[in-house]
Order: C-alpha cells, then sequence, then structure tokens
C-alpha cells in the first residue's frame, strides 16, 4: 500500500468515531481517486439503523448488507428499496443467518438490554463469512448521550468435522456530556482485535454457538481494555488535576498534620 493509503488510515484512526462520515467525506475530496475504494472498504463507519417494511423489524445497514443504493433486510432477505437482481446468501447460509439472528437477538437483549442486531452471510471462494453486528444508542440524564457499534467479521473455512474461524472485531465508543456541573465532555474512540480458532462443527447449528461463544469472549475482552484504556486513564487524569475534596477540607486536614507532626517532635525532644 501507498503512503497516502497508510497515513489516511492512521489520520482516520486519531479522530472521533462519531464524525467518521464527515471525516471520511473531506478525506476523500483531497486523496488520490483510486484510493477511495480502499478507504471506504478499510475504514468501519458506524452503523445505522433501518427499518425492514415486511417484518416490521429494525436492522443495521452496512457495507456488509448493501448492494449498489439499497440494503439487505436480515429478517426479510428483502432489499430496500427494491432489487430484484441482488445478492443475496444460497440456501444452506440463508438458514445459518436466519439461526443467527434469532440467537444474537436474544443475546442482544440480554447483553445490552436494548439496541439492535443483524447478522449477515455470504460466500468468498472456497470459505463462506459470517458478520455480526451490535449497535446500542444511549441516552441517559439530560445533556448525555453515547453510543456502542460492535462490528465482528468472521472468516469461516469448513475442514471435514471441524471449521476455521478467523475473527477481525472492531468497536467503536463514544459517550458526550454537556452539563453546566461537568461542562462540556467528549470521551470517544475506536478498537481492533484478531482471533483465531478451530471448532468441531457436527452440523450447521454449530456454527452458530461456536460463533456466538467467540464474539462473546472477544466482547468481554474487548470492554474490558476500553474500561482500561479510555475510563481509566481519563479518571486518573482527573484526578490528578482536580481536588475530590473542597479548599476548605483540604485546609483543615493540613493543619491536623501539621498539629501532630509538631506533638511528635515535641515527645522526641523530651524523651
Amino acid at each position: 500500500m501507498s503512503d497516502k493509503y497508510e497515513c489516511a488510515l492512521d489520520l482516520m484512526r486519531r479522530l472521533p468515531p462519531q464524525n467518521v462520515e464527515e471525516n471520511l467525506s473531506k478525506l476523500l475530496d483531497i486523496v488520490d481517486a483510486d484510493l477511495g475504494d480502499d478507504l471506504l472498504s478499510a475504514i468501519d463507519q458506524p452503523l445505522k439503523v433501518r427499518r425492514c417494511k415486511q417484518t416490521g423489524k429494525d436492522y443495521l445497514a452496512c457495507d456488509y448488507n448493501r448492494d449498489g443504493d439499497s440494503y439487505r433486510s436480515p429478517w426479510s432477505n428483502e432489499y430496500d428499496p427494491e432489487l430484484p437482481d441482488g445478492a443475496t446468501p444460497n440456501a444452506t447460509l440463508r438458514k445459518l443467518e436466519v439461526h443467527a439472528n434469532e440467537a444474537f437477538d436474544t443475546y442482544r437483549e440480554m447483553y445490552y438490554e436494548g439496541g439492535v442486531s443483524s447478522v449477515y452471510t455470504f460466500e468468498i471462494e472456497d470459505k463462506f463469512a459470517v458478520v455480526v453486528l451490535i449497535k446500542k444508542v444511549g441516552e441517559g440524564a439530560r445533556r448525555m448521550k453515547g453510543a456502542w457499534d460492535s462490528i465482528h467479521v468472521f472468516e469461516v473455512q469448513e475442514r471435514g468435522r471441524n471449521a476455521h474461524y478467523k475473527l477481525t472485531s472492531t468497536v467503536m465508543l463514544y459517550m458526550i456530556t454537556n452539563k453546566p456541573e461537568l461542562g462540556h465532555f467528549n470521551l470517544s474512540g475506536s478498537l481492533t482485535r484478531q482471533a483465531e480458532q478451530d471448532c468441531p462443527v457436527d452440523d450447521q447449528s454449530a456454527h452458530v454457538i461456536n460463533i456466538g461463544r467467540m464474539v462473546e469472549d472477544m466482547e468481554i475482552k474487548m470492554r474490558n481494555s476500553l474500561q482500561e484504556v479510555y475510563f481509566g486513564k481519563t479518571k486518573d487524569i482527573v484526578n490528578d488535576l482536580r481536588s475530590v475534596g473542597s479548599i476548605k477540607e483540604g485546609k483543615e486536614q493540613a493543619d491536623i498534620q501539621k498539629e501532630l507532626v509538631g506533638k511528635l517532635m515535641l515527645r522526641g525532644n523530651s524523651q
């Protein structure tokens, strides 16, 4: 890859995830035209929520279920706007996709207590891919908001009664507050991790179990990393910059310490 491509990726990694669409659009205006497609495929963007017209259920739109300007619903397997010749998974992968969407709909409700999830499958040469998407938008107290987007992309290669899973996971997180007592605060970032694993496969339903277990393990690890890197470090910085107690309390504590030191010195001299 060219230096311009690497620099563009490095720049996007350092910009707030909630503004990635706007920043990517501006970046595409200034880079070489031949880098546009590569950047669009390499840079993850926040997931968009759409409503399936056939079932009335929400689903997530991204590059993995897009064909032209239309997006395929995992619930109905239909494109919106309608696209008669749009790409769809074969019968075997579609069955796997249906079971996976049902399983991750339960997973999402248990772990996130809301949000939207979608699973998509498609063929890639002698393998197939499974994409698991989860989005949760939080509206907390007044003037506070945040969002979590997780994108898990599996490359699956079946080898007899086993399967090899290669997982690439990306999490985009942001939290914004704008309150008089706290001021304006923006905490955001993204994290990408990879993992590979071989698992036994007796039938197609085993893929859902194996993929579910890997997503669960990866999300726990990534949540812990985000908590340590973003929230933990931010807390340390805030504690260093701001006093937890009031100035009056700090002065009273200093006076008590000074008095104790004086009494200890007098006792030492008397002995």
